[in-house]
């Protein structure tokens, strides 16, 4: 499962997470498991899997790395 990092997070509830040089990728509070999206900061370890939305590229399923 690939693993980026907490780039920014907006009080709208979607967020950016840093993959490491593949860009940016957007997601939703929705996407998050594991972990409440308002236990979630800025500069924190994620994985996910990247999936597709109608804006193009997102990531799902983001939870916390331990």
């Amino acid at each position: 499962m690939p693993q980026g990092t907490i780039k920014k997070l907006t009080q709208k509830g979607f967020g950016f997470i840093d993959t490491g040089g593949k860009g940016d990728l957007f997601f939703h509070s929705s996407s998050v498991q594991g972990s409440a999206f308002d236990d979630l900061y800025e500069g924190q370890k994620v994985e996910y899997t990247e999936g597709r939305g109608p804006k193009g590229p997102n990531a799902e399923n983001v939870r916390p790395t331990a």
